[in-house]
């Protein structure tokens, strides 16, 4: 009886997929539980598992295949048991095809080269014959000494030395014709080297929302800049406190989601949507991290962030990126999100314009910390300042609103003591 590999359920809206890997072969014996192959959906990956014991007879879609949900990736043949104390499991189809295979003869007749036509030659044995092959002979120009002219391996040792004495009369010649043969394998000057690379599902995907993002939104980014120092300060001064009391570190973006919601209470249209010709304002905060894994840029979710401490923010985001960079993050992760935030300043850029994910309306970019002359009560000091941009939907966010947003967001977190008249 064969087993059915399918595409399973993914998750709400996820119907399609592309075969990443196989990490199993044809012919491996199967257990029930083991992994077989590995999808990757525009969001996250997924892994296949057998449902019955026995030999993977077929693979139907290999590596780069599209697949939906329902479709047969592959057969698993149920009645073969695993041999004992071997490590692989020989199914009657493999053996059947093991035994047509004729054993192999004592002598075989000689052959070309693929210089040419083949040609009658004189029978081999089989240690010339392999030494031919090995030093690229053309045994049809050796002579046979052996019984009934048989070719040996001290004929072709032989035809090999005689070969090398006729080389080394011809060896200006030759070094000069091999030198010519280098010259033109050379690349021509100037030439320009291509590689085509299939897109994976997840690029695939990102690349047609943010072009939907585009097309589809009134996108326009406001900008600011913010002095770190009081941030920064607190760091310093807490740093062994908060790892002794939480386990975690306090990190710097953990203080821009709080800043991020106590001004998304203050300009509830940022944290809404448009829904036909109405728009969906939302009292709750989930605020979406972009993060850059090898794959592709994800969004995962921080649930609730307007009732979650500092610690609790930290953790989250720690469980998210160990999740994404090890491609274990679920639908659920992903699902949502009323806000997002992006820190370019990690990868060392001072200055982006983002691209909102729909269907949220704004998105906090990020940026690198750098030390920065600027002028405070009179005085030139360096401070260590951050650029920070906002990009929004115009449609139903002025900018009126979008820059009072961001200065909001500066004011947090130049002055964090307002985050406890927060609460």
């Amino acid at each position: 009886m064969a087993i059915e590999v399918v595409v399973p359920e993914m998750g709400e809206s996820v119907l399609e997929a592309t075969v990443s890997q196989w990490l199993k072969k044809e012919g491996d014996y199967i257990n029930v539980g083991d992994v077989l192959v590995e999808l990757e959906t525009d969001k996250v990956n997924v892994e296949v598992g057998a449902k019955g014991a026995g030999v993977l007879q077929q693979i139907k879609v290999p590596a780069g295949g599209d697949v939906k949900v329902g479709d047969v990736l592959g057969m698993i043949e149920e009645k073969v048991e695993q041999p004992k104390g071997e490590g692989e499991v020989i199914s009657n189809e493999v053996k059947s095809k093991r035994e047509e295979v004729p054993p192999q003869e004592k002598d075989e007749p000689a052959r070309d080269n693929g210089r040419g036509r083949q040609k009658e030659v004189p029978m081999a044995t089989p240690v010339a014959s392999r030494l031919a092959r090995d030093k690229d002979v053309d045994l049809g120009s050796v002579r046979g000494t052996g019984s009934e002219g048989r070719v040996t391996k001290a004929d072709v040792e032989q035809y090999l030395q005689s070969q090398d004495k006729l080389d080394r009369t011809n060896d200006e010649p030759v070094a000069l014709a091999a030198v010519q043969n280098e010259v033109s394998a050379m690349p021509p000057s100037g030439s320009r080297r291509e590689e085509r690379i299939r897109m994976s599902r997840r690029r695939r995907t990102i690349a047609q929302r943010l072009l939907e993002a585009k097309n589809s939104t009134a996108m326009l980014t406001t900008f600011n800049e913010v002095d770190m120092t009081s941030v920064m300060n607190l760091r310093k001064r807490t740093h062994e406190q908060f790892i002794a009391k939480h386990g975690i570190k306090l990190g710097i973006v953990s203080f821009f989601v709080k800043a991020a919601v106590a001004a998304l209470k203050e300009f509830p249209y940022v944290n809404a949507e448009i829904q036909g010709d109405e728009i969906l304002v939302k009292h709750y905060y989930d605020i979406g991290m972009a993060i850059g894994a090898e794959e592709g840029l994800v969004v995962p979710v921080i649930r609730d962030a307007d009732q979650l401490s500092f610690a609790d923010i930290e953790r989250y985001i720690k469980e998210l990126v160990v999740k994404s960079q090890s491609g274990k993050l679920a639908i659920e992760d992903l699902r949502g999100g009323t806000f997002t935030i992006t820190n370019g300043g990690i990868f060392g850029s001072m200055l982006s314009t983002p691209i909102l994910n729909p269907p949220q309306v704004g998105i906090l970019g990020l940026h690198k910390i750098e030390d920065r002359p600027v002028a405070v009560d009179g005085q030139v000091l360096i401070r260590p300042m951050m650029y920070t941009a906002l990009s929004y939907d115009h449609r139903i966010v002025d900018g009126r609103e979008a820059v009072q947003f961001l200065v909001r967001v500066k004011e947090f977190i130049e002055d964090p003591a307002l985050f406890l008249l927060e609460g």
